[in-house]
Parts: structure tokens; sequence; C-alpha cells
């Protein structure tokens, strides 16, 4: 009877010790799930702001490239006037030095009246140099320090703009690609931890678990040193 009680007693705390072991097996398991569930939370919400970033910087990359565009055609047409302009003040002033040089006073002056206004500065500092008799004089206003153009400066202006504004574009795709490659070390994460909750080996997924962990340092620091739109 006597042995009877001890063996029951024993049993009793057999199975006690099992639970006990059980439970805490189990909270062991909870904790990592725990874990797990964090990490891809992070993974989630890190994704969607990466490629929402991506999506908006690709988005200004366009919007750039397509200014750069707007400022190179409108260069373009202002080059195009001032190349005209420039044959313009050639052509008016060959007519009045050959007036000039033939002694027609009247068609010079007309002439001399056709110059533009911003090519009169240079016509006048020209012969300023006493051109008819210093052999060492510019050959005539538009090589004067004093011949400006103002649409080829603007074209210059604009030109130097575009190339700015596709520099920046660049700079854009670049941020943004750095976003997308965000987003593959991302899924990079998520299969590691999907993988690792495949096993019920505790210390395996531990392994997955800290491995994801330590991949998902990486692109949550690069998240915050990006530019953001």
């Amino acid at each position: 009877m006597l042995e009877s009680a001890v063996g029951a007693v024993g049993y009793v705390i057999r199975k006690l010790n099992q639970v006990r072991e059980n439970s805490h097996t189990q909270s062991r398991f909870e904790a990592i799930e725990i874990i797990e569930a964090l990490i891809l939370a992070l993974v989630a919400v890190a994704t969607a702001w990466s490629g929402y970033q991506a999506a908006q910087w690709a988005g200004k990359r366009a919007e750039q490239y397509a200014d750069a565009t707007r400022l190179r055609i409108t260069g373009e047409g202002l080059v195009t006037l001032s190349g005209q302009e420039r044959i313009y003040d050639s052509d008016t002033f060959n007519s009045w030095l050959a007036a000039k040089l033939n002694g027609k006073e009247e068609a010079a002056e007309f002439f001399e009246r056709r110059f533009r206004d911003e090519y009169r500065p240079a016509f006048a500092a020209w012969l300023g140099t006493d051109p008819f008799k210093n052999a060492q004089a510019p050959p005539g206003p538009i090589f004067m320090p004093e011949y400006h153009n103002a649409k080829h400066e603007q074209f210059l202006s604009l030109n130097k703009q575009a190339a700015e504004m596709a520099d920046r574009g660049t700079k854009s795709g670049e941020t943004g690609d750095d976003y997308v490659r965000i987003t593959v070390l991302l899924a990079t994460v998520l299969l590691i931890t999907a993988i690792g909750q495949r096993f019920r080996f505790k210390a395996v997924r531990i392994v997955f678990m800290i491995l994801a962990c330590l991949l998902l340092c990486l692109p949550l620091l690069r998240l915050l040193m990006l530019p953001r739109i």
C-alpha cells in the first residue's frame, strides 16, 4: 500500500515537472514569435515607406528631366535669334563701312541709324580706337569687349540652368534607386524570417531570427540617412 502511494506521488511529481518544462519551452517559443512578429511589422512599414519614396523620387527625376529639356529648347530658340542678330549687326556694319569708305555720308548715316541699341556702345568704342588710322584696332565692333547680345547671354544662362537641372534629375534617380535597393534588402529579411518560422527547433529559429535582425539594421539605418520628399 505504501509503495503504491509512493509510486503515485512520484508519478504526479514527474507530470508536474513535464508541465513546467513544457510551459517554459512554450513561453520561449512565444517570445521568439513575438520578436518575429515585430520584425515582420518593421519590414512591412519600412517596405511601404521605401516603395513610396522610390516612386516619389522617380517622379521627381522625370519632372526635372522635363524641365531641363524645356530649358534647352528655349535656349536653342534664343541662340538662333542671337545668331540672326549677329548677322544683322555684321551686315549693317559692312554696309556702313562701304558707304563710309566711298564717301557716301548720307548712306553711312542711314545704316548707322539702323544699328541695334545694344550694338551702339560697341560701335562707339570701336570708333574710339581710331580704326581708319590705327592698324592695331579690332576688325569691327563685334570684336570689342563692349559688344553684347542679350539673347546669347540668356541662352548661356538657360543652358547652365538646364545642365544643373539635369544633374538634379540624375541625383534624384540615384536616390530612387537607393530606395529600390533597400526594398530588395527588406524582402530578403522577410524571406529569412519566413524560413525561420518553418522550423520548430528553438535553436534554429533563434539563428534565423538573429540573422534577420542583423540584416534589418542595414536598410533601416539607410532609410534614416536618405533624403525624403
